[in-house]
This record gives structure tokens, sequence and C-alpha cells, in this order.
């Protein structure tokens, strides 16, 4: 099985596992490269380049430290060979990126993939990318509501006018200053949560 990682930092592994974020968007070329100038269709792209398939069950990368109170880790770690007593030494701990797929007890599926320029994005997409909608007893700004690209309990809160203003700037945070300028090509992944 394949883990997948979303951005802690930002709450969006949360946004995940609460059904708020269901879809995320992964590069895959290198700034410049443009393939539909060479023939070669999203649905080649798709069949060669992306890392998941549709239909595929992919688990959600969490540091184990954050997995101390879940039921279902500890049976995965009784079931997979894993000496719970071992697990404070292990990479994972502190560092989802060491993590093993088989003991993560939570799981997203792929629905659709799509290929697509990052800037294509509609606002119903950027409100499936985690981004919320916040009334204005939230904002400083006394608006009558905003967009946001944290997790409300995250300390910094910065708010947009639009769900697009605020997905350019996760996305920044995210993958470096000026991914969003730069318009890269992405696969675009729906998913859902799996109970």
């Amino acid at each position: 099985m394949k883990k997948i990682m979303f951005n802690d930092k930002y709450g969006l592994t949360q946004a995940v596992l609460e059904g708020r974020k269901t879809q995320t968007r992964r590069t895959f070329l290198k700034p410049g490269e443009d393939p539909l100038l060479h023939g070669i269709t999203p649905e080649y792209l798709i069949s060669v380049r992306s890392r998941y398939s549709l239909g595929e069950t992919i688990a959600i990368a969490q540091k184990y430290e954050d997995l101390r109170k879940d039921d279902e880790f500890y049976r995965l770690c009784g079931k997979n060979g894993m000496p719970l007593e071992c697990i404070k030494y292990e990479k994972g701990c502190h560092n989802k990126m060491f993590v093993r797929a088989d003991l993560m007890p939570h799981h997203i599926r792929i629905t659709n993939i799509r290929v697509e320029r990052l800037q294509d994005i509609s606002e119903e997409d950027c409100m499936a990318e985690g981004i919320r909608r916040f009334g204005k007893e939230y904002v400083r700004f006394k608006k009558e509501y905003c967009y946001t690209c944290q997790n409300y309990a995250v300390t910094d809160f910065y708010s947009f006018s639009t769900p697009r203003e605020a997905y350019a700037a996760l996305i920044d945070k995210i993958s470096g200053k000026g991914t969003w300028e730069s318009n890269p090509w992405v696969f675009v992944y729906d998913f859902e949560l799996i109970k």
C-alpha cells in the first residue's frame, strides 16, 4: 500500500480526516515543460506519470506520536509485527515521511484523476482543497466573510477575499514562493475518506 502526505502546518491532514479536504494537486513536470505541445494526451500522462491510480486506496501518513490515542493504530502495530515498545525509537515517531503505510489507520480512495494547469482551479475546487470560509466574527477587517488557507486552530490567521486568493497563498507556502505564478501542470486527485 502507498501512503500520501498532507501538510500539518496548515492543518491539511486534519482537514482530510474531518472530510473538509477532498482534493489535492501534485506537480509532475519541470517548470516550462508543456506535454500537450508534443501531442501527449492527458490520459497518457495519467497512465504513465501519475503516482496514484483511479480506485486505489492510499494510507494517510501521520506521525506515530500523533496516533498515540488511536486504538486502530495499536491494533495494526500488533497485526503487522511492530512491537509497541519500539515505536518511540522509530524515525516515524516524529517524522511522517518514515512511517509504514501498513500501520496507518486512516485511508483515502482516489475517485477521479485529471490533468490541468494550477491556475485553472475553480472556486469550488479551492474549497475542496481545504480552504475555509469564515464569518465576520473571525475577521479583523469586518468583512461579511473571508476565506483562509489555514485551519482555524492555527495561530496565524490570514484572510482573503476569494477562495482562489487563499489557495494561491496556500500553494506558495506549501510548494515554495512563486509556485502559483509559475502555473505548473498538476495532477488533480479527487478522493474520499474511507471510514
